[in-house]
């Protein structure tokens, strides 16, 4: 018997995605639940599970086709078993008998199957063997960045001794060459909703500075237990935000939104932290982080991260949030202005820990300072709500008591 597998309902708000990569080729046996293909969203990578237990009969879509819910992606003969030593993608029916699958399927070896569609055209350009690339992605699929990686060692490669007289060869890398990508669908998503932001909203930005000692007093003095007791470590990303839960219960517009003419007040605080992987930004969100412990928020932070950088993050994960915060200062950043991520009315800023010589009390003390900023909906927050709330955010950590008192 023969099932056809299709593309899954897709969220309301996609209305397409890309085949990015086949798990399988055809004549290889699959089980019930194993993952066939990589689907690619504006916002997800989405898994397709095959139905069935059987063979692979037939791969009906090539790699970098966009596809639609519902449509057709392969067809799997249910209760069949791969014939052992077949050089071409035979299989042996449920009834006995020897069937046929697409001799013209979409896919060339294994190692090219690997290959992700932007690393499959650096490697053509380059003329490239994929064999010769390691993967540093699930099931040592090659990624754009590992191509580009071996290229580069490559070339850094001292030339081997040769005893007749080296043939000049030039390539793209050594000129003035260029190289023509498609955007990623996350990309080009991240490009649309960027520009969308800046032609839509009033945008500001305002900054402040924050002395960490007693957050950093405070990891160095309880990292090992918290650690020890909740199994996860005890970053700064939890402090920030806590201290921004304190500061959108003060000043609720920057916790709000803008709908038409109406300013909708979020009496809930849905965080959203900025994770950068391979394919781009996301921004997975932490419910209620007002109910959250800091235990809590850094588990989730984690778990945020690890399965955004595997591709497996969901896309309710991804939905909603009133506020959001982004690092830039794991980068090396100083200062920058962050855009907002619509339609949130604001997004806060953190930079890179740096020890500067500062005035306290009338004495000069070097002090761990980060440079934080506001960027925000110039529509809805006024300066001085802005200013207030970079101001609280500034208080609660330079004395974390008081968020545990309300202060």
């Amino acid at each position: 018997m023969t099932i056809e597998v299709r593309v899954p309902q897709l969220p309301e708000s996609v209305a397409d995605a890309t085949l990015v990569s086949w798990r399988k080729k055809p004549g290889d046996a699959v089980t019930r639940d194993e993952n066939l293909v990589d689907l690619e969203t504006d916002k997800v990578v989405l898994e397709v599970p095959s139905p069935v237990a059987g063979v692979l009969r037939e791969i009906k879509l090539a790699d970098g086709t966009t596809v639609t819910s519902g449509q057709v992606l392969a067809v799997i003969d249910e209760g069949a078993t791969a014939l052992p030593g077949a050089s071409a993608p035979a299989i042996m029916s449920a009834s006995g008998g020897a069937a046929k699958s697409a001799a013209d399927a979409v896919k060339s070896d294994a190692p090219a199957g690997k290959l992700s569609p932007a690393a499959k055209r650096v490697v053509e350009e380059n003329k490239i063997d994929p064999k010769a690339v390691a993967g540093s992605g699930r099931d040592g699929r090659v990624s754009k960045s590992d191509v580009v990686n071996y290229l580069s060692a490559k070339d850094a490669a001292p030339a081997p001794v040769s005893r007749s007289p080296a043939t000049p060869i030039t390539s793209a890398r050594d000129g003035r060459g260029e190289q023509r990508v498609p955007m990623t669908r996350l990309r080009a998503r991240i490009a649309e909703r960027m520009v969308q932001a800046q032609a839509t909203q009033a945008l500001l930005t305002s900054f402040n500075e924050v002395d960490l000692t007693a957050v950093t007093e405070l990891r160095t003095r309880y990292k090992d237990q918290f650690e020890k007791l909740h199994g996860v470590k005890l970053g700064f990303m939890s402090f920030f935000a806590k201290a921004c839960v304190e500061a959108l219960r003060k000043f609720p517009a920057v916790n709000a939104s803008v709908e038409g003419n109406d300013i909708v007040y979020h009496e809930y605080f849905d965080v959203g932290v900025a994770v950068s992987t391979d394919r781009g930004l996301i921004v997975p969100v932490l419910r209620d982080v007002d109910l959250q412990s800091f235990a809590e928020i850094e588990k989730s932070i984690a778990n945020f991260a690890g399965r955004a950088r595997a591709g497996t993050i969901t896309m309710e994960e991804l939905t909603g949030g009133t506020f959001t915060i982004t690092n830039g200062g794991v980068f090396g950043s100083l200062l920058s202005t962050p855009i907002v991520n619509a339609p949130q009315s604001a997004i806060l800023g953190m930079h890179k820990i740096q020890d500067r010589a500062v005035v306290i009390d009338g004495v000069v003390a070097v002090r761990p300072m980060m440079y934080i900023a506001l960027t925000y909906d110039h529509r809805i927050i006024d300066g001085r709500e802005a200013v207030q709330f970079l101001v609280t955010v500034k208080q609660c950590l330079e004395d974390p008591a008081r968020m545990v008192l309300g202060l």
